[in-house]
């Protein structure tokens, strides 16, 4: 006599032949998975004998490998070489091409976190005029390189890039609107490039829209991960004109509220409407001596450019003033293209979606598959998965690194592949390890319908927070609900419970698998937890179809029942040995070595006017090599152009440097306020910086000017010390009480007869201190500098080799 199924224990799918359906369903939802990650390929990289108006990226790397052939820092005559080249390739695609020459501040802000950012640029700015022009395209990367690496990625492939585009519109027909390439300079320094051209070129004055292309690392698809405000149009010009388009309206909503900045800031910050692109993947190069061509991967320049030039040419036949109208769009990437749909809509789908989760409870208990009491504790036990499956990943990635000290110092590993197929296959072992602990008591449909009701929950939630993610939990929830509404109309044991279970669950793998995808690269190793996260909601949203991986739910007694709960913990043993070989492997593979050093990170910082020096690492936990210039923790208070947070230090030989020389051109009072009128002079070749900063002890500052552009000032009233606007437009911190400065500026790509600064200051008591620096990028002539060996690496970093002179004067 066959035992009856309890109500409590049975699924929304229990097919007859469930090891036949559990087989084709797992098959059907891998080849979607595969499907949806083969999406985010690259294309096959086309030669040099591509069509003129086609992009090529052989011919594009053939830019790549000029511009990215020595460090070309800002100021530097690298970079003028690079700029040279620049002119002529342009001038020579018929293009009509100029140099902008000017002084420029810090995109957005006339302050940074260390003071006031300044920088003389010059951009290379190319127009191709077109035919009926109702507005202006503007193709924008920077031309610039870190100070300790090529920039063959970042931004060499932008540049390259434009440079093919270039060609090929002027070898097509001529767009409508006019086509402006702008290649910035001092991206890096302070998006200042970009700064002055938005802010003070003529052809920037009627704003337009802008295609900024960047690049965080050397392969991987280019994502467009950033918009301006009201992007409904953009993104449908994106998903119509763009070869490859992948996008997520979530990475959207993150990056807006991130602190990040590129040069695409400066332009929204305008008025300017756009999208921002970038390829991130192989984050371990960014910003590294590693940042060469040769690493770079052609079919990741090849999508880049096809975009671009699509995209170009798109915008280039668009009403440019209609590309502002409607709201924000959510969208994500398919097979075959970009869904999309309006923001509008966030609210009522997530409504809909819990309303949805809400009627499959209450269908499930009237059908008697359930009761309220295990609904209640399905609900509360799917929570269980979603908290620990972070927290595991989180704890993992903190024991890989226990291990290699040096993954702390990087974006992501060299070959981080095998690292998130662990973190993938932790979160699965966390969610089917929970599934078979609970399953038999609280019966698989109050689980999946828990699991559901907690996608729907969240959809509401990112709705106000991020509308533009609230589609990564609402879509799953709204289909398995409904999935779920159907399995419960039909016969239980037909196939159909299972074929609607397994189509909500190709809804999430759609939406989710590329998500998870592309955050690891994102995020890095560091934040896998996000992508553990994801994983366990996509499997929640699929909990009916996993459950055909379990034996029959009920009716199991003695030895049956034991096969039964062996037969149950199974598919968790497996993910956990799953997870064991690939974090082996991931360790085996990923070591470090010549090719792939462990970076690490140091300064030399000179008090020139006491005669001292340090060594410098903002490394917390100081590698071998590292440790053997510094054995103290401090904070940087006297290198104010630096930071001032707490940095690894040791004792350092003094080198006869000279610190830059402060002239005094003017000095003059007027009642309470004293007028400095001061020249900071490099005194060094080489320096790719100074600063100048006032002691608050001795002065607070009202007005100031650098190279002849006012400063603003966020005063701070001496006695009260309330804030408030002096001299300027308020919001912007230029004097404080509250640190060691009253007042600070940093100067990038200085000219040679230095930089011309007036204060007008209210001292307190006495002269007034000013505190100047300059810095250069190359230790090996510092006394006690012993070259790293192989194996050891630079940190990605904008102080990485950084050599600094300062020195107080007293006026």
């Amino acid at each position: 006599m066959q035992t009856p199924v309890r109500p409590a224990e049975r699924a929304l799918a229990r097919p007859r032949r469930r090891g036949l359906a559990a087989a084709a369903a797992i098959l059907v939802l891998l080849a979607v998975a595969v499907a949806a990650l083969a999406n985010l390929r690259n294309p096959a990289p086309r030669d040099a004998a591509a069509p003129a108006a086609e992009f090529s990226a052989a011919r594009a790397y053939a830019h790549v490998e000029i511009i990215g052939r020595e460090t070309h820092v800002a100021g530097s005559p690298a970079n003028d070489r690079v700029r040279e080249y620049l002119v002529d390739n342009l001038r020579r695609a018929g293009l009509e091409t100029e140099v902008q020459d000017t002084v420029a501040a810090e995109a957005g802000q006339e302050t940074g976190e260390h003071g006031a950012a300044f920088a003389r640029v010059r951009n290379v700015v190319a127009r191709l005029p077109g035919t009926q022009p109702t507005g202006t395209v503007f193709l924008v990367a920077h031309y610039d390189s870190v100070q300790v690496g090529l920039g063959g990625n970042d931004d060499a492939a932008g540049t390259a890039a434009l440079l093919e585009v270039a060609s090929a519109l002027s070898a097509g027909p001529r767009p409508r609107n006019d086509v402006v390439i702008v290649l910035t300079d001092a991206e890096e320094a302070c998006l200042c490039g970009a700064s002055g051209f938005a802010a003070g070129h003529p052809l920037a004055k009627g704003g337009g829209v802008v295609l900024n292309l960047e690049a965080r690392g050397s392969t991987g698809p280019p994502i467009m991960f950033e918009t301006s405000a009201r992007n409904e149009r953009l993104v449908r010009a994106y998903g119509r004109a763009a070869p490859h388009p992948i996008g997520t309206s979530f990475a959207v909503e993150i990056y807006r509220l991130l602190p990040n900045d590129t040069d695409f800031t400066a332009f929204v910050q305008r008025g300017f409407v756009g999208l921002n692109s970038a390829y991130i993947d192989g984050a371990a190069i960014y910003h590294t001596p590693l940042d060469t061509p040769a690493r770079m991967d052609r079919s990741t320049l090849q999508a880049h450019g096809d975009n671009a030039l699509a995209l170009a040419r798109e915008f280039g036949g668009t009403d440019v003033a209609r590309l502002t109208a409607g709201g924000d769009a959510t969208y994500f990437p398919v097979p075959g293209g970009l869904v999309r749909y309006p923001g509008w809509l966030t609210w009522p789908l997530a409504g809909l979606a819990l309303l949805a989760a809400g009627a499959l409870a209450v269908l499930a208990r009237r059908r008697g598959v359930t009761s309220w009491p295990r609904l209640a504790a399905g609900f509360a036990l799917a929570l269980i998965p979603i908290v620990l499956a972070p927290i595991a990943a989180y704890l993992f990635w903190r024991a890989v690194t226990a291990l290699r000290p040096g993954y702390a110092e990087l974006l992501d590993p060299y070959r981080p592949l095998w690292y998130r197929l662990a973190v993938v296959a932790l979160a699965a072992t966390v969610l089917l390890t929970w599934y078979a602990l609970t399953r038999r008591r609280t019966g698989p449909a109050a689980l999946a319908i828990g699991g559901l009701g907690w996608l729907a929950a969240l959809g509401l939630v990112l709705a106000a927070v991020t509308p533009g993610g609230s589609y990564l939990v609402t879509l799953p929830a709204l289909a398995g609900a409904l999935a779920g509404l159907v399995a419960l109309a039909t016969r239980p044991s037909g196939p159909w419970p299972v074929v609607v279970c397994v189509l909500a669950a190709m809804v999430g793998i759609l939406v989710l698998v590329p998500t998870v995808a592309l955050l690891f690269p994102a995020l890095g190793m560091a934040m896998g937890g996000v992508a553990a996260l994801l994983a366990v909601l996509l499997g929640l949203s699929a909990l009916p179809v996993l459950d055909l991986l379990f034996p029959g739910a009920g009716g199991h007694r003695g030895m049956a029942a034991l096969r039964a709960r062996r037969m149950g913990a199974a598919p968790g043993l497996a993910a956990g040995l799953a997870t064991v070989v690939l974090a082996g492997a991931g360790l085996a593979v990923d070591r470090f070595d010549a090719a792939h050093p462990a970076p690490t990170h140091l300064m030399y910082a000179l008090d020139a006017g006491a005669g001292t020096a340090r060594w410098i690492s903002r490394e917390s936990d100081p590698q071998p090599w590292t440790d053997q210039y510094v054995d103290d923790r401090e904070p940087l208070a006297d290198f104010p152009a630096i930071g001032d947070e707490e940095v690894s230090s040791g004792p350092a030989e003094a080198a006869p440097l000279p610190a830059p020389a402060v002239e005094v051109l003017a000095d003059t009072r007027a009642g309470d306020e004293r007028t400095l009128r001061v020249r900071v002079r490099p005194q060094r070749p080489g320096v790719r910086l100074v600063s100048l900063h006032v002691a608050a002890s001795t002065a607070t500052v009202s007005r100031a000017t650098v190279a002849g552009r006012p400063v603003p000032i966020r005063a701070v009233a001496v006695d009260s010390g309330e804030t408030g606007p002096a001299g300027g437009p308020p919001g912007l911190v230029g004097a404080s009480d509250e640190g060691p400065w009253s007042w600070g500026m940093i100067f990038h790509a200085p000219p040679g007869d230095g930089v011309e600064v007036e204060l007008v200051l209210r001292p307190r008591d006495g002269a007034v201190e000013l505190r100047a620096m300059d810095a250069s990028d190359d230790l090996s002539a510092v006394p006690g500098f012993r070259p790293r060996p192989p194996g050891v690496g630079v940190a990605g970093s904008h102080s990485s080799e950084m050599l600094a002179v300062a020195r107080t004067y007293s006026l």
